[in-house]
């Protein structure tokens, strides 16, 4: 499936803001350091073994994801080495898996005809030898090399490799669960045979005595090729002659068992909370041939199953437990629900995604986060390039790996996996809906757009205010008709989803390679990013402070006579935690600014808790401004005024334009 979007001409007036936008975007040291990274990255490749923009490997949201988890990591800060050797290392592991050294000669032969994407959890084979360790979700996309039984025993192994690694590894098999399919000479689980598994324990052994070895999981999933005569004949005798209407309770309580063939609609999960604590469920919508739906529970550990699934997928349920949704304590429309029961087995045709190529102009106010591109030259003309993305059947294009930045006047309908990098301009709760969602409204360079974001229980994004640089990742894009615009939704738990404010990460202010330092008269209302500068306080100049309780989800001040949050809008008591509001007056060489600050911040700027401060007499209270004076701080400053901000209830006074979003202490 091929689509391409229509290449305008800028015109003079689009090519001056264009040139005028990059100046600005320029100035970021952020995403200039992003850049740097990345033709590091791609210096670090050899041109036989990636395309021009390796869209199979990590875009531009990858680069920027692992240099702010780098920078959370080191909060004191982090230099340029120890960036760009967490990011080669990151980038290596890639390659690594992308294009391994060595092939073994079958799954050389299966991987000719492999199109799958990789499920989000998978590990290779290679790295559970280099870690010794492979996590309890961990996913394993294997194929069986070899299926044996351990001489002198009646112990079944299967000798699995995939198509990332060099090296292979023993598994012992599940003796109750999957014993019957391998001990056939016809067993499906024989060499050849791509199998899914999960909830692995790994059995570690000294050199001397053997290789690690896999412990047997109940959880393991066998792949089915629709195309492939066995695994055609397998579906049409076994799973075609059931279907959920044909299930009754009453032949279940006799002993009847059926084999169900259906696509995966939908998965979701749940805590469930009982009389013994709380547990994990997973909830599976599948759908038959005849289009009825039913569900399909995993429960507990078994949750750890659904990292094998893909919506879209075919699932074969070989006996699966019926059971009626009073017994399960299920409140659902249906009589009964599918259970994985202790005799189940499950099979699994994937879907696999189309990929689409994209035809993408690459104008310089949009596509210009890396200077692998070039400069812009109006006299050059619009470059064009194609990069291909995955596209599914509803035409939903996925950017997760787009080489790119994305900026506002990119977004289209049905694209997901988007990330922005811009300014909060306006945030609110909205209270017209019982679930937990805000309204943001995020700015760029090249215009503005909201987006709607979706918690499970709480705000958990810690604090984000007017001013503040955030990127957000797991975005996706959908056109309102009604209203004639396009809104972004990002889920707390989505894929790929995560929220960073780079104004309040405390490496941005540790990190010289991460900031530029300006000085007072040079800060502009109108750029994209938290500025630095090296001040001293003046607090006999003008000095206001004032010790509140704010929200500790949120951080946000808080009512005291409702106790209602200016933010959440609601609170309880244990969460509320006494806060300062200070304002100071900062000053060097070439300006003075009035600022205010909150939180941690105010903290380190009076280098004193706001208990202490008010267990402090009232005469040592009134005098202490006197012992900050002169004080070299350095300090990072955001507009929370910016044209364009929208304030409701969130600025403790709006006389104050500057707020400082992390201060530190030097000399």
């Amino acid at each position: 499936m091929e689509a391409s979007t229509e290449v305008v001409e800028d015109s003079q007036m689009d090519v001056d803001q264009c040139e005028e936008d990059k100046a600005k975007e320029e100035e970021d040291p952020f995403l200039n350091f992003v850049d740097l990274a990345r033709s590091e990255l791609l210096s670090l490749e050899d041109d036989s073994n990636r395309d021009d923009f390796d869209t199979s490997g990590y875009g531009w949201s990858w680069i920027v994801s692992h240099i702010l988890k780098t920078c959370i990591a080191y909060s004191s800060g982090v230099t340029p080495a120890i960036l760009l050797s967490e990011l080669s290392q990151a980038w290596s592991e890639h390659r690594r898996i992308v294009v391994p050294k060595k092939r073994l000669e079958l799954i050389n032969h299966l991987k000719k005809n492999n199109r799958r994407t990789k499920l989000p959890n998978t590990v290779t084979i290679d790295s559970i030898y280099a870690k010794k360790f492979i996590a309890l979700n961990s996913v394993l996309e294997a194929v069986i090399i070899d299926a044996y039984v351990l001489p002198g025993t009646n112990i079944h192994m299967l000798t699995l490799g995939d198509y990332w690694s060099s090296n292979i590894i023993d598994l012992y098999l599940h003796r109750s669960r999957f014993y019957d399919l391998a001990g056939l000479p016809s067993g499906i689980l024989k060499k050849g045979r791509e199998v899914l598994l999960t909830g692995c324990y790994l059995r570690t052994t000294a050199e001397s005595s053997g290789h690690p070895r896999l412990l047997p999981t109940e959880y393991l999933v066998i792949l089915l090729d629709e195309n492939q005569d066995d695994d055609a004949m397998l579906l049409g005798a076994q799973f075609c002659s059931d279907s959920f209407s044909s299930i009754s309770l009453e032949a279940v309580s006799n002993g009847a068992s059926y084999s169900l063939y259906a696509r995966i609609e939908n998965i979701e999960s749940a805590e469930i909370r009982g009389n013994f604590g709380t547990s994990q469920r997973k909830q599976i919508t599948l759908v038959d041939g005849d289009g009825v739906a039913l569900n399909f529970f995993l429960w507990s550990e078994q949750v750890l199953l659904a990292n094998l699934f893909r919506v879209g997928c075919m699932l074969a349920l070989d006996k699966p437990y019926v059971a009626s949704s009073a017994e399960c304590g299920i409140q659902t429309n249906e009589e009964f629900c599918l259970e994985y029961g202790s005799a189940t087995q499950l099979y699994l045709v994937p879907y696999i995604q189309h990929e689409e190529q994209v035809c993408l102009t690459l104008t310089p106010n949009r596509h210009q986060g890396s200077k692998q591109i070039g400069s812009y030259n109006p006299t050059q003309g619009l470059k064009v390039s194609q990069v291909s993305l995955p596209c599914d059947s509803q035409g939903t294009i996925d950017f997760s790996n787009y080489p790119f930045r994305s900026f506002v006047t990119d977004l289209r309908d049905k694209m997901t996996g988007i990330s922005l990098y811009g300014v909060v301009t306006e945030i609110s709760k909205e209270d017209n809906t019982q679930k937990t969602v805000f309204s943001l409204r995020i700015t760029d360079t090249s215009g503005e757009i909201r987006a709607k974001l979706h918690f499970t229980r709480l705000w958990s994004l810690g604090r984000v205010s007017l001013g503040h640089t955030v990127f957000i990742s797991g975005l996706t894009c959908t056109a309102l008709k009604r209203q004639k615009r396009l809104e972004l939704s990002w889920f707390e738990n989505g894929t790929g989803a995560s929220f960073i404010n780079l104004s309040c990460l405390p490496a941005m202010i540790n990190s010289s390679c991460l900031y530029k330092v300006f000085q007072l008269s040079d800060i502009s209302n109108q750029t994209f990013y938290a500025q630095v500068c090296r001040v001293w306080l003046v607090p006999n100049q003008y000095y206001y402070v004032n010790t509140r309780f704010s929200h500790s989800l949120c951080g946000h001040f808080v009512d005291e006579k409702t106790m209602k949050c200016s933010f959440c809008h609601v609170i309880s008591d244990a969460e509320a935690v006494r806060s300062f509001h200070l304002k100071i007056t900062l000053a060097d060489k070439s300006a003075k600014v009035l600022a205010w600050c909150t939180g941690q911040t105010a903290m380190d700027l009076l280098q004193i808790s706001p208990d202490e401060f008010c267990d402090l007499p009232e005469e040592e209270q009134l005098m202490y401004p006197s012992s900050l004076e002169n004080e070299k701080f350095m300090v990072a400053l955001v507009n929370c005024k910016r044209e364009g901000c929208v304030t409701y209830d969130l600025l403790p006074d709006n006389s104050v334009s500057w707020e400082i979003t992390r201060a530190y202490k030097y000399e």
